[in-house]
């Protein structure tokens, strides 16, 4: 019979293995996304400039431990509905103060050198004062400080850490 007809049987197999690949990535990716990352849409401009709004994050939260500096997308009903990105300022028993006359972060009575920031900070909004972070928190701001949506108790303040659902691996693609 293949030999009656050897490049039938031929593209057959070819395209068996096609379809067997597609299946394999598709999967692949299925359990990429389940399990190891998602992507999120920034949704408001508290993240200007570093984010805009409708950037994707691809965002992961395996074996992560939240650093100072790092991007976060947090998912809090008392927050908002919608997951909103932050910048992770402090971390569990550091201190944070704000000089919102110079606009100046203080982390442990240390200026933070804050190029990412869109403007120094300047809105006192809810911030009651120097606070030390409680164990399992971190301490979040957007880098738009001043025209933020968020610039109130919710997001000028210590969050849990089981609040903040991944870490952004800082990777971005804007909507065209």
């Amino acid at each position: 019979m293949d030999s009656k007809n050897p490049s039938g049987a031929k593209g057959r197999a070819e395209v068996y293995d096609w379809i067997q690949c597609i299946i394999f990535a598709l999967v692949f990716c299925v359990l990429l996304f389940v399990f190891a990352v998602r992507m999120v849409n920034v949704v408001g401009h508290s993240m200007v400039p570093t984010l805009e709004q409708s950037d994707k994050v691809v965002i992961s939260n395996l074996f992560y431990h939240p650093k100072q500096g790092d991007i976060v997308v947090l998912r809090k009903q008392t927050l908002m509905e919608e997951p909103i990105v932050k910048r992770i300022i402090a971390t569990e028993g550091q201190t944070v103060d704000i000089d919102f006359d110079d606009g100046v972060v203080y982390v442990d009575g240390k200026a933070l050198d804050e190029p990412y920031v869109n403007e120094p900070v300047h809105d006192r909004e809810n911030f009651e004062g120097k606070i030390t972070v409680p164990e399992g928190c971190v301490f979040v701001m957007g880098d738009n400080r001043n025209a933020s949506t968020h610039v109130s108790a919710a997001s000028m303040s210590a969050i849990s850490w089981a609040g903040c659902t991944s870490r952004s691996s800082r990777s971005r693609t804007s909507e065209l």
